[in-house]
């Protein structure tokens, strides 16, 4: 089978996973990285045997590059996405999607124009052994309708962290602990709950006011087409990285995911249904999961037999569209309804 060249766009902290993914797959060759951090482009270049680049374009030109993934801040997503699929190259891009609806409609746009290549957007968590499981539930019917939802993320980024061109402003984030962290509990929330009815919540910046323009910390209540209510609430003005936690309650049972375990309680019996069954050597960036990798080969068998990848644009843009309107429901004080 021949293999794909791959590009890396950004090389930044989120890169070395989807290095260190593309080294193990035999369907992939790494031909080339890209930052406009000349040094650090030809370090990890070195690191990894391929060339280096400052810029992106100039790699869109290869016809030795089939695939490329974007690994840059929030604001170059869409631009990037955009031209990528325009020069026939497949796409995986880190969410969200884009930072604001103007952006993300420019890609959905390309993607349907561009019908030769494929656009997937990374939610790994989506491929979690807990959250699989619960989608199983939740589809087949055995414990009943689900009747409500709780998703908790309580993280710490201290303002250090935002010591960065693009992170904590509007413009080039998009957003703050919403769009950046807990979009990925957000997006599980929806893909349990199906159709959203409407949306009510509020963002704040409680420990880092003065320091960013966007929220650390948001709530809202969601309501779901199946009739099903849901809370969520996502801060990173806590001082630890917790598990995150996504509860689900239906008529004849309740799914409790904490971090990587998942419970199934009914009546006064309590079973563990999954846990940790891979090592994860992220180290302090653990609570990103263990699924890059899954997810990142799911999408190259995808491309290579021929198969519309699964978490595509117009999936991809639910999560981030339930973001935006938070947002806007927080600005305007009031309940957002779908139509």
């Amino acid at each position: 089978m021949k293999r794909m060249g791959t590009a890396v766009i950004g090389c930044g902290a989120i890169s070395g996973v989807h290095l260190k993914a593309l080294s193990q797959l035999p369907l992939t060759e790494l031909r080339a990285v890209v930052d406009i951090n000349e040094a650090l482009a030809r370090k990890t270049a070195s690191q990894y045997g391929c060339e280096a680049y400052a810029d992106y374009r100039e790699v869109l030109k290869r016809d030795d590059i089939d695939v490329v993934h974007i690994c840059t801040g929030h604001h170059l997503h869409a631009p990037m996405t955009v031209d990528a699929l325009a020069a026939g190259k497949h796409v995986l891009t880190e969410k969200p999607l884009a930072e604001s609806r103007d952006s993300a409609r420019a890609v959905l746009e390309a993607e349907a124009r561009y019908t030769g290549v494929q656009l997937g957007i990374v939610f790994q968590n989506r491929y979690n052994p807990a959250s699989r499981t619960m989608k199983r539930y939740a589809e087949s019917g055995e414990l009943g309708k689900l009747v409500c939802m709780k998703g908790l993320v309580t993280w710490y980024r201290s303002a250090d962290y935002y010591n960065s061109e693009w992170k904590g402003r509007w413009a080039t984030e998009g957003g703050g602990v919403l769009i950046n962290q807990a979009i990925h509990t957000l997006d599980l929330m929806q893909w349990l709950g199906g159709e959203i009815a409407s949306v009510k919540g509020s963002v704040t910046t409680d420990s880092l006011e003065g320091v960013i323009e966007v929220e650390d910390t948001a709530h809202a209540r969601i309501v779901f087409r199946c009739g099903a209510k849901a809370i969520f609430y996502a801060t990173n003005a806590y001082l630890r990285n917790s598990p995150v936690e996504l509860e689900a309650i239906f008529e004849k049972g309740t799914l409790h995911m904490k971090g990587d375990r998942l419970y199934l309680i009914q009546g006064d019996e309590t079973a563990e249904l999954c846990r940790p069954e891979a090592v994860n050597e992220l180290g302090a960036k653990s609570y990103w999961g263990v699924s890059h990798a899954v997810q990142i080969r799911d999408f190259y068998e995808h491309v290579s037999e021929g198969r519309k990848f699964w978490i595509d644009g117009k999936e991809g843009v639910k999560a981030l569209r339930l973001v935006q309107d938070i947002y806007e429901s927080s600005r305007l004080g009031k309940r957002i309804d779908y139509p």
